[in-house]
């Protein structure tokens, strides 16, 4: 109870976690993720960070549908960002509500929903990470928070000078990002979106996405519970040939774009850039009903791993995994990815990303 009512507090105190806009190059990366079951349990063998050996990640129940993250020994004043995916067999999503520093430690607050029904102990992954190192093309990870008026933290890894831009646009809960310096030939890498939201039950997808050899440019859309455009904050990274946490080695990861999501049988997307594979194990996608995408990733095997998915499109459906995923030997099998309209499930582009210790 004491831990619930201080995490209450500090998300009263600072709403939308307040940051500074661009990451400090004196602090080291940091990262962690995890799975939570209903009833807050954290999944032991679903969870990893930049933490020492034997520190566990910790969840605390709030409201209804609320918990609270306790992420050890990487707790940071300002920065990062932080990302969910409901797991789930309904119409289920999880919003961020907001992360701080407590003590040594990070909390991050997550709040799920079921479409129609409202606040719900949905099962979630979820991951935090703050960068601060550039990297080498062809790799390139960049992350911005927008806090529902402005840019509350920001990542470049091509140099210090490159500065993410959000833009709102005409349309409402429709922003322009943009990321100089970490362009390409074409589509390549993946993105994830998350709303970040304390008041409201938020959602967001990408609903657009271009490249050039100088930038990527990624629309963020953001709806309310019952699909309505709304202004709220969010949290967007992109990573290509780097993990969603920039991790390093011996982590292992891979991504992939389901962008033909009614394609029949098995398939790999298209252009290859937009899949990756840390292991050279390759990408494989199928499609055994509506609304029921499998993904392996050759490969790859872990027992401390993690998958975010993010919808892409222009209207208000949003994606969920069907359940946890399973790792074999020889590869990691995610089934399903499903994603909604509204209530009902329909075949929807979708990102996918794998990443394990």
């Amino acid at each position: 109870m004491i831990v619930r009512t201080l995490c209450i507090a500090a998300l009263a105190a600072t709403g939308l976690a307040a940051a500074a806009p661009d990451a400090a190059a004196a602090e080291p990366p940091r990262r962690g993720f995890a799975v939570v079951r209903s009833g807050a349990v954290v999944d032991s063998m679903r969870q990893a960070g930049s933490w020492p050996d034997g520190l566990k990640v910790e969840a605390t129940p709030g409201g209804p549908g609320q918990v609270f993250v306790r992420f050890p020994q990487i707790g940071m004043a300002t920065g990062g960002v932080a990302h969910v995916t409901a797991i789930s067999q309904s119409a289920d999503w999880c919003q961020v509500q907001g992360w701080w520093q407590s003590g040594a430690d990070e909390i991050v607050a997550v709040q799920c929903h079921r479409y129609g029904v409202g606040p719900i102990a949905s099962w979630f992954s979820v991951t935090f990470g703050y960068s601060a190192q550039y990297l080498p093309a062809p790799q390139a990870f960049g992350y911005v928070h927008w806090d529902g008026s402005a840019v509350a933290a920001r990542f470049n890894s091509s140099a210090p000078t490159a500065v993410n831009t959000a833009e709102p646009l005409t349309a409402p809960g429709t922003w322009r990002v943009t990321l100089p310096g970490l362009g390409s030939a074409g589509h390549a890498g993946n993105i994830q979106v998350t709303a970040v939201d304390s008041a409201v039950p938020a959602r967001c997808k990408l609903g657009g996405w271009s490249a050039t050899t100088a930038a990527q440019s990624i629309v963020v859309r953001c709806y309310d519970a019952t699909g309505t455009s709304l202004n709220t904050g969010w949290s967007l990274t992109y990573h290509r040939e780097r993990a969603i946490t920039w991790t390093p080695q011996p982590y292992r990861f891979a991504y992939t774009f389901d962008n033909a999501p009614d394609t029949s049988g098995v398939y790999v997307p298209t252009p290859y850039p937009v899949s990756h594979n840390s292991q050279s194990g390759g990408v494989q996608l199928s499609r055994p009903a509506v609304a029921r995408k499998q993904v392996i990733f050759g490969g790859l095997n872990g027992y401390r791993d993690n998958v975010q998915v993010t919808a892409f499109g222009y209207g208000s459906e949003f994606c969920n995994l069907f359940a946890p995923w399973e790792s074999y030997p020889a590869y990691v099998s995610i089934r399903y990815v499903t994603c909604y309209n509204g209530a009902v499930q329909v075949d929807h582009p979708a990102m996918i990303t794998y990443v394990a210790r």
